[in-house]
């Protein structure tokens, strides 16, 4: 729940950066309900623009846009105002995007589909606060496509070096590589 006096003060400046622009209309009228003034963009150019007119307390980023990384965005964001929250909402989510996303200036990580309800408790949380244990941690399977997936982004996705430092075939990489992440 929000506090009523912050909501009658000022409303909390959010800037909302995704290019489908359907989720991005109704994420933005839903945070509007719960008290945001919203600005939405569809692109990074676009995000970049909002970023150096209007400095937001709040921004949710998605990760891939369609003219570029939603990084840029964050960077510019985190540029713009130090204290800013930045959430990195993303359908293409593993350890390494997250953790280069944190690296650029995001607050939090949330994988796509996200809720409005979910978006704003990961805007308005606490620092301090330590998030409660997952009620479903990833399966040994799912840590091993994690770890590689990282080694395989710090390769600059090049498959031939991820699996000389992993000690794999090359081959046997790419057939890893190829398939979906396992569920949980």
């Amino acid at each position: 729940m929000t506090n009523e006096a912050e909501t009658l003060e000022a409303p909390r400046e959010l800037v909302i950066v995704d290019d489908d622009q359907r989720f991005c209309d109704r994420l933005a009228r839903a945070m509007e309900r719960r008290g945001f003034a919203v600005q939405t963009a569809y692109s990074v150019a676009d995000g970049l623009a909002l970023a150096q007119r209007s400095a937001p307390g709040y921004a949710v980023v998605d990760l891939r846009l369609d003219d570029g990384s939603g990084l840029e965005v964050v960077q510019a964001l985190r540029e713009a105002r130090e204290d800013a929250r930045i959430i990195v909402l993303t359908g293409y989510g593993n350890i390494a995007t997250a953790v280069a996303a944190v690296k650029v200036g995001a607050t939090d990580y949330l994988p796509k589909p996200a809720d409005a309800d979910q978006v704003e408790a990961a805007l308005l949380e606490q620092e301090e606060v330590l998030p409660p244990p997952p009620c479903n941690p990833m399966s040994a399977d799912r840590v091993r496509w994690e770890h590689i997936q990282r080694v395989y982004e710090q390769c600059d996705r090049n498959v031939s070096e991820t699996a000389r430092r992993l000690r794999m075939h090359r081959r046997t990489l790419q057939r890893i590589l190829a398939k979906y992440a396992p569920r949980n």
